[in-house]
């Protein structure tokens, strides 16, 4: 009888406590987009984002992560948080676009020298200052930001010298600096979703575009272009930001959770890049794309110049502390 006693005891106490399964109703769900494919290491970054979360929330909340630009192109996506009707996206410079002169930095040509670098302006006090006019400015939170590769253009013939850019039609994202940039060096650069670049390469409506290996691996740009030109143009960071609105509406222990949770997507998606580089250059090579070394000297010049003549005073002044960081 005793023992019937302590097994109600320990049943009421067990399955009366409030279990994180996939069953109960969470109180939030967030809705999280990107536009890399599911390989893509930003993905298992979401992923890892969305476990960790609802883990520490018990359930409370839950992450439901959207590759493949299904919740649409980047600017829809910002548009989206804006008005409510998804959460967190990752993006960079495409916040230019929502007038802030700030953001363009996150991937200015020839801005960052390298990785060491890049920790130390996007995790210091400079990348916080960045952060915090994105959220005043925008009304987008940064919750994390992830190291990118850098960018090199892809092209089906070898590029060594900006003069050989003459005539080329070049894929850019939607941003004023990468087209004034790309002008300059010589190209034609056209404003393109990503999505669209594998068809428009396909068809010759392009020429080349500019990304990192991971994307030009994830997007299978190697079976419409032959050679990745080293420009190495721009090294940055990317944010994943969090519609301010919906996190202040949060209470202030799954705010909380909400932070810690993304550095541990944080640091979690710094060991997959730094693991990744490396696999993506060879798969790229093994797939028969050659890689081209360029004169980096001649495209730094032409393309810093474009971006003095593009930026602010205040932009001027904040570019050259970083590059006065070491």
């Amino acid at each position: 009888m005793k023992n019937l006693l302590y097994i109600f005891l320990f049943s009421l106490v067990f399955f009366g406590c409030k279990q994180p399964d996939s069953k109960s109703k969470p109180e939030y769900t967030l809705r999280f987009g990107h536009l890399a494919n599911e390989n893509n290491i930003w993905h298992k970054a979401a992923m890892k984002f969305a476990e960790e979360v609802f883990l520490r929330s018990e359930g409370r909340v839950q992450v439901k992560v959207y590759p493949n630009e299904q919740l649409g192109k980047e600017m829809d996506m910002i548009t989206g948080i804006l008005g409510g009707s998804m959460d967190i996206m990752v993006t960079a410079e495409s916040l230019e676009n929502w007038s802030l002169p700030y953001a363009i930095l996150c991937a200015t040509p020839y801005a960052i020298r390298d990785s060491d670098h890049l920790q130390k302006v996007a995790g210091g006090p400079i990348g916080k200052e960045i952060g915090a006019h994105i959220t005043e400015v925008a009304g987008l939170k940064p919750i994390a930001w992830f190291e990118r590769g850098a960018r090199n253009l892809t092209t089906n013939t070898p590029i060594r010298h900006p003069d050989d850019l003459k005539g080329l039609i070049i894929r850019v994202p939607n941003v004023s600096l990468f087209v004034a940039t790309w002008s300059a060096l010589g190209a034609k650069p056209t404003p393109m979703a990503f999505s669209e670049v594998f068809t428009s390469l396909q068809q010759s409506t392009i020429h080349g575009q500019e990304n990192p290996f991971a994307l030009i691996r994830n997007a299978g740009l190697y079976e419409v272009q032959k050679y990745c030109n080293l420009t190495e143009h721009v090294k940055g960071w990317a944010y994943v930001v969090m519609g301010n609105k919906k996190y202040e509406s949060m209470p202030p222990d799954l705010q909380q959770i909400i932070l810690e949770s993304a550095n541990v997507m944080q640091a979690f998606e710094h060991e997959l890049y730094l693991e990744q580089e490396e696999l993506d250059s060879r798969f790229l090579k093994e797939k028969g794309m050659e890689f081209i070394e360029v004169d980096k000297a001649a495209f730094e010049e032409i393309a810093s110049a474009a971006v003095m003549a593009s930026f602010t005073e205040e932009q001027k002044k904040l570019y050259k502390r970083i590059q006065e960081v070491r």
